[in-house]
């Protein structure tokens, strides 16, 4: 009996338990329900549907002439939500789906993507992600057509989206100028640099957060639209970047060299034209890794190209002329504890000047400024202040190096100071100073700022221009600048330079080599220059090629950097038309009357033909079916051959525009041509060695 009452007594209690707990279960979801309903339900809302980011699309960045450097190209993942499409259309099309899906990312069977699809319509899940390859826009577009994709967002459930990739169509050209802007608005060159252009104004949608954590974007009313980015236009030339690119790789490859930089700009304007730094990687290979050409560790003393400083600085002091002569004695020359030596053995002896310019004399440039500014240095160092050397440039890529420069009566300042720091040694320059100094040069004297964006612009519309920018109107008189043009001009035809001469066309400049400082001593490596402008007559363009610690023999400016200047200079001038100013041959016509029709070139079997038909009286020593040439006589036409066979850049002045993009499209050249008639001039000179896709400039008249 107790035993039952015991059980009884437990079973009430159990169910009384029960019963409050029941109790205060229904109590809490009454409350939460009716009295908290709209906190949580706007808690709820607050978890499960905010506003967030839309990136706005990134601006492009194009070179001189238009063609795209980088851009922002949209690619798109393809998501699904399978309780969208209604019944009669999921069935309908399920299964089309399905092997189209397996076709396209071949990475499982149509059978798998059915069962997959519809498990997720089974267990309603709405966020459903086909494949994380992502597509392109004419993939998106191909898709949307598809079985239940084609009822677009809301009646199929599909759902793009976009994911945009920066892209570079001419790859890894300038890829450091270009630079690169990572998540943590962390990069280096134009990206980096004209970030507050390029980004533009990201903004907001609502998203819904589903299964898996996943946000679905859904429309609503106060969607922010996203602003793009401004377009960046630069003053690069894609053509000149690759050959500049191009020739540098071949020098460093060929001497073994740690790394290199070229800059070529355009006198009048200071437009940069191409920038290209190459550095050795660990495997031996050349990529582009720093900005040697602007940046901190391009900083390095310049060797011998700072000469043209001195030379200017001597000859505005108005106390030596070009003709005067120095005493090299034998090479060697002792300024207190340190001696100065002369590259040639056995020094130059007595010469004039202008010839310790051209040869480069450390001994001549040293004592002329010792002599002259010796009791005065900070008279020299005003030079420097003149041209705007001491100072960054403000360059528009950030990360520019400062120059570096002793102070007369600072506790570095020595005795030796003065005329180490006359042939470039204890002063540290990037590559751009440099150039910027023999630009000025070169444009007679007006020193122009360096610069690489023209303009920011959206579509067609051009919203901040950026004009050239005089920093000096002008660094010295009229009469220094043509004894520097003089002498750089002398350096190239009989001086250090000498290897490069051009009979076709001018070229100025100097030479640079300086001994590497490592550990706090000069070692036997060396640090190889050569800046200056052609063509020197009229310049147009300027460079300087710098090309560090390269192996092997002659190792100098004159032998490393200057070839690369040449073969530049060789390749801009035969592009460039507007300097590469050949005559057109003389064009054949009647010399008496109508005795001859005009006649210049083409195929020797048609002119002779109709020379025959109208009687003219015509001759051609060679033979076949060659291209020739109309050679005037008396009574006469005389062809004369044209080669083109040979593996180099054939002569078609005087041939109709057909036949001379038969003649050079078969030699494996891209023609761009200009105007009408018959080929005036042509951009690559005759005899130039053929590289196959070169671009050759026509132009007909």
């Amino acid at each position: 009996m107790n035993i039952k009452r015991s059980i009884v007594l437990r079973v009430r209690i159990a169910f009384i338990v029960v019963a409050l707990i029941a109790g205060a279960i229904f109590y809490k979801i009454v409350h939460l329900q009716f009295v908290e309903g709209e906190k949580w339900a706007a808690k709820s809302e607050s978890i499960n549907f905010q506003f967030r980011q839309v990136s706005a699309t990134r601006g492009n960045i194009y070179a001189a002439d238009g063609s795209l450097l980088a851009t922002s190209l949209p690619f798109y993942r393809v998501v699904f939500d399978p309780l969208v499409a209604k019944e009669e259309i999921y069935r309908a099309g399920i299964d089309s789906l399905s092997f189209l899906l397996s076709s396209y990312y071949r990475d499982r069977s149509a059978d798998a993507y059915k069962r997959m699809i519809a498990d997720a319509r089974t267990n309603g899940k709405r966020y459903l992600i086909l494949n994380r390859k992502q597509i392109g826009y004419q993939d998106m577009q191909k898709m949307s057509k598809w079985p239940i994709f084609r009822n677009g967002r809301m009646g199929g459930g599909v759902i793009f989206e976009k994911v945009e990739k920066r892209y570079r169509p001419f790859n890894n050209l300038a890829s450091r100028t270009v630079g690169f802007l990572n998540e943590d608005k962390y990069g280096v060159g134009l990206e980096y640099s004209f970030n507050d252009y390029l980004e533009g104004k990201n903004g907001k949608a609502l998203f819904q957060r589903i299964a898996g954590g996943s946000w679905k974007p859904v429309f609503d009313a106060a969607d922010v639209k996203p602003d793009d980015g401004y377009d960046v236009l630069t003053t690069l030339d894609v053509n000149i970047q690759d050959v500049a690119e191009s020739a540098l790789l071949r020098q460093l490859i060929n001497k073994g060299a740690e790394f290199g930089s070229v800059i070529v700009m355009e006198v009048e304007t200071g437009h940069i034209k191409a920038i290209a730094n190459l550095q050795k990687n660990r495997n031996g290979a050349y990529g582009e890794n720093y900005n040697f050409a602007i940046g901190d560790q391009g900083l390095t003393e310049p060797g011998s190209t700072f000469k043209l400083l001195s030379m200017m600085a001597l000859l505005e002091e108005g106390k030596i002329n070009l003709n005067d002569e120095v005493n090299t004695g034998n090479g060697t020359f002792r300024f207190y504890d340190r001696i100065m030596r002369d590259v040639k053995q056995g020094g130059y002896g007595v010469i004039s000047i202008k010839e310790a310019f051209e040869k480069s004399s450390n001994v001549g440039i040293s004592k002329l400024v010792d002599e002259h500014f010796g009791a005065y240095p900070s008279k020299f160092t005003a030079y420097i202040e003149k041209a705007g050397l001491d100072q960054p440039i403000g360059f528009q890529i950030k990360g520019e190096g400062a120059p570096y420069f002793k102070t007369p009566g600072s506790k570095y300042w020595y005795g030796t100071t003065l005329p180490w720091m006359s042939i470039g040694y204890e002063a540290k320059l990037t590559p751009l100073h440099t150039l910027m100094l023999y630009n000025a040069v070169a444009n007679n004297g007006k020193m122009v700022k360096p610069m690489i964006v023209q303009a920011i612009a959206k579509g067609n519309n051009i919203e901040k221009r950026f004009q050239t920018e005089v920093l000096r109107k002008s660094i010295a008189s009229d009469k220094t600048i043509k004894q520097l043009q003089e002498l750089l001009e002398g350096v190239v035809k009989n001086g250090t330079a000498r290897n490069i001469y051009s009979e076709e066309y001018k070229i100025a400049g100097k030479t640079g080599t300086a001994q590497k400082l490592v550990d706090g001593r000069y070692t036997q490596r060396y640090y190889t220059s050569f800046a200056g402008y052609f063509p020197a007559d009229k310049p147009k363009y300027s460079a300087i090629i710098v090309i560090d610690s390269p192996k092997g023999f002659n190792a100098y400016g004159g032998d490393v950097s200057a070839p690369v200047f040449k073969e530049i200079a060789d390749k801009i001038y035969a592009q460039d038309l507007k300097i590469n100013s050949k005559t057109a041959p003389n064009t054949f016509q009647a010399q008496s009357g109508n005795e001859f029709p005009y006649i210049q070139a083409g195929k020797v079997d048609e002119l002779q033909l109709i020379c025959n038909l109208f009687g003219i009286s015509n001759h051609f020593d060679g033979q076949g079916e060659g291209w020739v040439k109309s050679v005037p006589q008396v009574k006469s036409i005389q062809w004369k051959a044209t080669p083109t066979e040979a593996p180099t850049v054939p002569d078609v002045s005087g041939l109709p525009l057909r036949d001379a993009l038969y003649v050079l499209e078969n030699k494996g050249l891209r023609v761009v041509y200009q105007g009408k008639g018959r080929v005036k001039d042509q951009s690559i000179s005759p005899g130039t060695p053929i590289q196959q896709n070169n671009i050759i400039n026509l132009i007909l008249g």
